[in-house]
C-alpha cells in the first residue's frame, strides 16, 4: 500500500483540520521530556494517518524515523505529541527515513519489529498484512487524531406533496314555471222540445196517466283537474381525482475532490484502494 505525505495527499490539510497542523509539534514522552519534533506524517490512500516522520534530538544524536501512528497522542491545544516508550536505543534500531525513500512494505516492517512486544504472536506474511493486524500501533483512539477525507457533491432528488388548490362540489335550487295539459270532460244536460211522431193520435183514456212531481233523474258529472309535484332523479354527478404523472429532470454543478499526488525521482508509485476493513 502506497504512503502520502500530507501535503501530497491533500494540499488544503490545514483546512480539513481547521487550521491544525501536526507538523512541527514537539515531541515528548509521557513524563514531559522532550525528545524531538514531528515534521511530516504519511497517510494511506483512504487518508488515514500511519505514521508520523519524527526528528529525534537524543543530546547530540539527531535522526529522523517513522512512528506508528498508534504509539503517538496528537494534543493540538498543548502544540505537543506524546509517545510512551521510544528510548534512544530504539532510536539507533529504526531504519533512519528520508524523503527521497519509498516506504514499501519491507521498510515498515522494519519499523513495527523495533516497535513490537516481545510477546507479540505476529507472524508477518507481506502478502496478508494489513494495518488492523497489530491494532496497538495503528488505532487511532485520541480525539486530536485526524484522518483526512477527500469529498464529492451529490445531486440528491426527493418530492413533497403540495397543495396547488382545491375543487368544491355543491349544489343550489333553481326555479322555473312549468306547465302541463290535461284534458277534461264536463256533462250538461240537454232538454229538447219535439213534437211527437204520432200527432193526432187518440189515446186510449185506460192508459192515460197524469202525474206530478218528479219523473227523471240524470246524474251530470265533470272531470277536475288533479296537479301535484314528485321529484325525480334528472343526472348523477359522480367526482374522483385521478394522478397524472410526469418526469421533472433538474441539473445542477457538483464537485469532487481528487487525490493529487507528487513524487520525484524515479519512482514506482501502487495506488490501491482499500475499503474501512483494510481489504483491497
Amino acid at each position: 500500500m502506497p504512503l502520502y505525505k500530507l501535503e501530497e495527499f491533500d494540499p488544503q490539510y490545514r483546512e480539513t483540520f481547521g487550521g491544525d497542523d501536526v507538523k512541527g509539534l514537539e515531541l515528548y514522552t509521557e513524563g514531559g521530556v522532550k525528545i524531538g519534533s514531528v515534521s511530516d506524517a504519511l497517510v494511506d490512500p483512504n487518508g488515514r494517518f500511519r505514521y508520523l516522520v519524527i526528528d529525534t534530538g537524543f543530546d547530540t544524536f539527531g535522526k529522523r524515523i517513522l512512528l506508528p501512528i498508534g504509539l503517538s497522542r496528537i494534543n493540538y491545544p498543548e502544540q505537543r505529541v506524546y509517545v510512551d516508550g521510544l528510548s534512544k536505543e530504539q532510536v539507533e534500531m529504526l531504519p533512519e527515513y528520508h524523503e527521497s525513500y519509498t516506504v514499501d512494505e519491507d521498510y515498515e516492517e522494519r519499523v513495527r519489529s523495533v516497535f513490537r512486544p516481545t510477546n507479540s504472536n505476529v507472524i508477518y506474511d507481506r502478502n496478508t498484512y494489513n494495518y488492523q493486524t497489530e491494532p496497538n500501533l495503528y488505532n487511532l483512539n485520541d480525539q486530536y487524531h485526524q484522518t483526512l477525507r477527500l469529498y464529492e457533491e451529490r445531486l440528491i432528488a426527493n418530492k413533497q406533496r403540495v397543495k396547488t388548490g382545491e375543487v368544491a362540489v355543491g349544489k343550489h335550487i333553481e326555479t322555473e314555471t312549468a306547465r302541463v295539459t290535461v284534458p277534461v270532460q264536463k256533462e250538461r244536460v240537454v232538454i229538447e222540445r219535439v213534437s211527437p211522431t204520432e200527432t193526432g193520435t187518440v189515446v186510449d183514456p185506460n192508459e192515460l196517466r197524469f202525474q206530478e212531481g218528479e219523473v227523471a233523474r240524470i246524474e251530470v258529472y265533470e272531470e277536475t283537474p288533479e296537479i301535484r309535484k314528485e321529484a325525480f332523479v334528472r343526472e348523477e354527478v359522480r367526482v374522483k381525482k385521478v394522478v397524472d404523472r410526469d418526469t421533472v429532470e433538474a441539473e445542477d454543478t457538483i464537485r469532487r475532490e481528487e487525490l493529487d499526488i507528487n513524487t520525484t525521482g524515479e519512482l514506482q508509485v501502487d495506488n490501491a484502494v482499500r475499503d474501512s476493513q483494510g481489504t483491497i
